[in-house]
């Protein structure tokens, strides 16, 4: 089973995230994503944040794939979220606006 973090957005609202190597296939569920490199012992830097309605399909092919492999991605973290697509991009934003991360650029 995957370890759980947790990111903070610029909102101070916290998200709770499920930590799995980047290649690990995932159910045809909606939720959000971080491409994160591991810094040192459980710290992470997150390369790139995101949503998809279906997490199943959006990596394998990713748009920000090249970045985030440059970027040294080690991990990505993930989380369901039922809550719909203006949900999911709220969140992004929180996360982005709080990490900036290189390949969300």
């Amino acid at each position: 089973m995957a370890n759980t973090i947790e990111w903070d957005g610029a909102s101070g609202r916290t998200y709770t995230y499920w930590i799995y190597d980047i290649g690990t296939t995932f159910e045809a569920v909606p939720g959000n994503y971080i491409f994160a490199r591991e810094v040192s012992a459980g710290r992470h830097r997150p390369v790139y944040i995101g949503e998809t309605g279906d997490l199943s399909e959006r990596f394998d092919s990713h748009h920000k794939m090249t970045c985030i492999k440059q970027e040294g991605a080690t991990h990505i973290h993930v989380h369901r979220n039922d809550g719909g697509k203006a949900a999911r991009q709220a969140e992004e934003q929180d996360l982005v606006d709080k990490w900036n991360p290189t390949c969300n650029g």
